[in-house]
């Protein structure tokens, strides 16, 4: 027995748990900001209008009440102790719901499909997929195509509602903030210098965007830890100084207290106390930048108490002063030596709460991008050492001229809350939605369990929402236009995609098309590397097929390039590349798909090119030796003049072979970790959805894939590679051209006139005036070759 294992597991210990903490105390900064700075604006948008606070305290207590349980209920109890549960290795969101689900159950819409992606590590399940999870919520979900489509709206809806939220936060916060003047102004002179103020802050903080957050991300734990601090020691100062049995109105009875004397206006007023939870969604889709400890631990210990302190300090006060000469609100309940230095600090929290939402809005738009939902838009990368750090101008600016517009428009919290509370409860609304899914096809439970998950929450957002659509001429309907405009664009632009992919995929050309391709029918190579990129993941793009028809010529070296998403967050290095042969070996074709995660950070053209060329000479390596084994041990060896293009190699630090049934849908099956280099995957899929899985071990040597041979095949193998590699090089230092499809859309004859709409003027616009795959790619201007096609879908 080893007598210091006690001591390391000890340390160890010791040190993960000062990681945790650690992490909790960066995520003040990333995650709480939003949710911090809503005692600003909860109070003073409930009392607004619907409401009025009276001699007996009935409506401040009633108030009170229903802060501290929707607190303590959706946050607390539903996202850290249950939600947060339900990461995607580790990534939180929508999409990573979603993207769960999908893996799960057979709904996903994403086109190019393959059981290799299902052997990525990333892609794991929460439990084998055995026959008594055959759930039959799950059957009918596969059995309906029409639900497929549903789910995806829905996601879209709530990605939606988050932008809607990153122009809505941003106003509401820092014009609450703000608004901490007026106790110091006259009111002619506070309507002037409160919203140039605004729009000024608004303004610097979208122009700061670009330095990315990890740039001032060190101060802002700092601040919002300060403001935590900040709120909670006046709020237990104002329970001491007016009211210390002002905890009594904690009790549920307040509530119904509050709805019987109130009713309907008391019902109405629930669209401002929502707002108590604005930025909770921000625990789940910040997941990913720290762990589920981390984000339970900032919360229960530090935020939920906090804020509780907070609102509770804000009752006691309001509890004693009915006739105040300034309308309710966070900055009466201040005391007045404290009033600059809570107002400085609280302009700098509100600061980065709207830098939290602005950064998760870039993240679900990146998101929505990589799986074909959303047009393409320039993604900057602001970290090296920070993932997911990201800054789209476009996206930016636009977000920063329509929050300037809200503020002006608006003009008062009233409003601005009206529409911040509609956004948040429909998105949480989608996650409820989505999580009860999760119960039933991810964590196996029993229907019943995710009906009353649903039934339970779903019920308390239900209120909240239907509340705030009683505003919906009151500012409530602006995340409902918006939410329309992005969610037309989104479905227009995955919709087309789709059928763009079935339009390949029926007007695909077959191999043996390109191998009689030849001096014959005067057809020439020309030195250097074609790379044509295509979404199909088998046969030859038609856009190939017109690009020789009108230059008959292509390169010594062909590969077919398919870059596609998979419904992980990510794929690690080693799995991304799978390469195989297309047609015999001295045609020098191959097929290259590059996997990548909605997460992950696409390479740029440079790193891209090596890092391709690099793959390639590893598989020809690998595929040779592959050759002199079958050889040395009697097997068949694959004939030189084989033309299928099967079987598929991932190339990395693990090497397995993927021999598929070449389709576009997708079969789940289980499989066998790999657990060293040399173990090599052979899967060959016989009829879905079974899958035989063999596994082959090879005595590869470090140096080489050529080299312990004896027999005479062995001598002429190497000189073939040598011959295969030589060529490689050669062409990669001849250049390299990148092959893409310039795309015009269409709808077909006959269809419908929404159809014609939203394909002939919708997509093609769209198309024009956003970022083309050149440019997405990065591809350098002088090694673009562009085929133009047309697409009648």
């Amino acid at each position: 027995m080893d007598l210091n294992f006690g001591k390391c597991c000890g340390s160890k210990k010791k040190e993960s748990w000062r990681s945790v903490l650690l992490l909790a105390y960066q995520s003040l900064g990333v995650v709480y900001g939003d949710l911090s700075i809503s005692p600003l604006y909860v109070f003073k948008s409930t009392f607004a209008e619907d409401i009025r606070h009276s001699e007996t305290n009935e409506e401040i207590y009633g108030v009170l009440s229903f802060v501290f349980w929707t607190l303590t209920l959706v946050p607390l109890l539903k996202y850290v102790f249950i939600v947060l549960r339900a990461d995607d290795n580790g990534e939180g969101g929508t999409f990573a719901l979603y993207s769960l689900i999908c893996r799960h159950v057979k709904v996903s819409l994403l086109p190019n499909r393959q059981v290799s992606d299902e052997a990525l590590s990333t892609y794991k399940l929460e439990h084998p997929p055995e026959l008594n999870h055959d759930s039959c919520v799950k059957r009918y979900l596969e059995k309906h195509k029409w639900l497929h489509t549903a789910l995806l709206l829905l996601v879209l809806l709530g990605t939606c509602m988050v932008i809607g939220d990153g122009l809505l936060t941003p106003a509401i916060s820092v014009f609450s903030a703000v608004s901490g003047l007026e106790l110091n102004m006259s009111k002619e002179h506070h309507q002037y210098a409160v919203i140039p103020i605004t729009c000024f802050i608004l303004v610097c903080l979208f122009a700061l965007q670009h330095f990315g957050t990890h740039r001032v991300g060190f101060v802002f734990a700092p601040i919002v830890l300060a403001w935590l601090l900040c709120i909670s020691g006046i709020g237990l100062y104002n329970i001491i100084q007016w009211n210390p049995h002002v905890y009594k109105a904690l009790s549920p009875q307040y509530m119904f207290m509050f709805l019987r004397k109130t009713r309907v206006s008391g019902w109405m007023s629930l669209g401002g106390i929502l707002l108590c939870i604005t930025g909770a969604e921000a625990m789940f889709a910040d997941l990913g930048h720290f762990n589920y400890a981390a984000i339970q631990i900032a919360f229960t210990f530090l935020v939920y108490p906090a804020l509780i302190l907070a609102y509770m300090g804000q009752a006691a006060y309001l509890s004693r002063h009915h006739n105040s000469e300034h309308a309710i609100g966070f900055y009466v309940s201040v005391p007045k030596c404290l009033h600059w230095p809570v107002l400085m600090i609280a302009i700098l929290a509100s600061v980065v709460g709207s830098q939290a939402i602005i950064s998760g809005t870039f993240s679900i738009i990146n998101q929505s991008q990589s799986l074909g939902c959303f047009p393409r838009v320039k993604v900057i990368h602001t970290s090296d050492k920070m993932h997911g750090q990201i800054y789209i101008p476009e996206i930016n600016w636009m977000l920063m001229i329509l929050c300037i517009a809200v503020t002006i428009g608006f003009r008062d919290v009233k409003h601005l809350g009206n529409a911040s509370g509609l956004a948040v409860m429909a998105v949480m609304l989608v996650t409820t939605c989505l999580m009860s899914l999760v119960i039933v096809l991810c964590w196996h439970k029993p229907p019943i369990l995710a009906l009353a998950f649903l039934l339970f929450f779903g019920s308390i957002e239900l209120l909240y929402f239907s509340a705030s659509l009683t505003k919906f001429r009151e500012g409530a309907w602006l995340p409902i236009l918006l939410s329309l405009f992005f969610m037309s664009i989104m479905f227009v632009w995955h919709y087309t995609t789709i059928k763009k992919y079935e339009f390949d995929l029926q007007n695909k050309v077959s191999l043996e098309w390109l191998l009689a391709l030849g001096p014959s029918l005067g057809i020439s190579r020309v030195p250097g590397i074609g790379l044509v990129f295509t979404d199909l993941t088998s046969g030859i793009p038609a856009n190939f097929s017109r690009f020789v028809t009108n230059l008959p010529a292509f390169h010594r070296v062909l590969v077919f390039v398919c870059v596609k998403s998979v419904p992980v967050p990510f794929v690690p290095p080693a799995e991304r590349y799978l390469v195989g042969r297309v047609g015999p070996v001295d045609h020098r074709s191959y097929r290259c798909i590059v996997r990548y995660g909605y997460r992950d950070v696409h390479q740029d053209v440079d790193s891209f090119e090596t890092e391709l060329v690099s793959k390639l000479a590893d598989f020809i390596r690998y595929d040779w030796h592959k050759r002199t084994q079958e050889d040395d041990n009697g097997r068949s060896v694959r004939s030189n003049e084989s033309s299928s293009e099967s079987r598929l190699a991932v190339i990395g630090t693990v090497a397995y072979e993927i021999e598929e049934n070449l389709q576009p849908e997708s079969v789940s099956i289980g499989f066998t970790t790999v657990e060293s280099m040399e173990d090599v995957i052979e899967m060959a899929e016989v009829a879905p959805p079974a899958a035989t899985i063999r596994r082959v071990r090879f005595a590869v040597e470090e140096d080489g894939y050529g080299d312990g041979g004896s027999s005479s095949s062995t001598a002429e193998a190497e000189a073939e590679l040598t011959s295969e590699l030589r060529d490689l090089m050669a062409a990669q230092e001849a250049g390299t051209a990148f092959i893409l499809g310039h795309s015009h859309v269409k709808a077909k004859q006959g269809s419908s006139v929404m159809k014609r709409i939203a394909v002939n003027f919708g997509y093609n616009f769209l198309r024009r005036n956003c970022r083309g795959p050149d440019v997405a790619l990065k591809v350098p201007p002088v090694s673009l070759l562009e085929v133009g096609m047309v697409y009648v879908v």
